[in-house]
């Protein structure tokens, strides 16, 4: 579940954050009219002289409320991943049962008895 949730709010996040860059830039600051009655540009906007700031202010407010959520999300997904294993066998399976007897001896070799009373001890 993890392994989708998480890129999925990641791209929510993207896209919100490039959103809220892109409403920020359009905005008029606060200074804008007063340098329009100067003759420093026009004031008018796509949205008429009053309305771009209500519309435009509600929007960014309501795509930061979803770039805080998201980065909150994103911060719990990514703290709550399973641990990963410390060692690359720890994962690993067994193949062949082991057994519990001892290992044994090789088996003796016959040796002659006539040359083994010759060899001193």
């Amino acid at each position: 579940m993890n392994d989708v949730l998480f890129p999925l709010v990641l791209t929510v996040h993207v896209l919100v954050g490039l959103g809220v860059i892109g409403l920020v830039l359009v905005q008029h600051g606060k200074g804008a009219d007063a340098g329009a009655a100067f003759g420093g540009g026009s004031s008018g906007s796509v949205f008429g002289s009053s309305g771009s700031a209500n519309f435009l202010s509600r929007t960014t407010a309501v795509l930061a409320t979803v770039f805080f959520i998201t980065s909150l999300t994103l911060s719990y997904l990514a703290s709550n991943k399973p641990a990963a294993p410390s060692s690359v066998m720890e994962g690993a399976v067994q193949t062949a049962p082991a057994s519990d007897a001892a290992p044994t001896a090789p088996a003796a070799v016959p040796v002659d008895d006539s040359k083994a009373q010759a060899i001193p001890k």
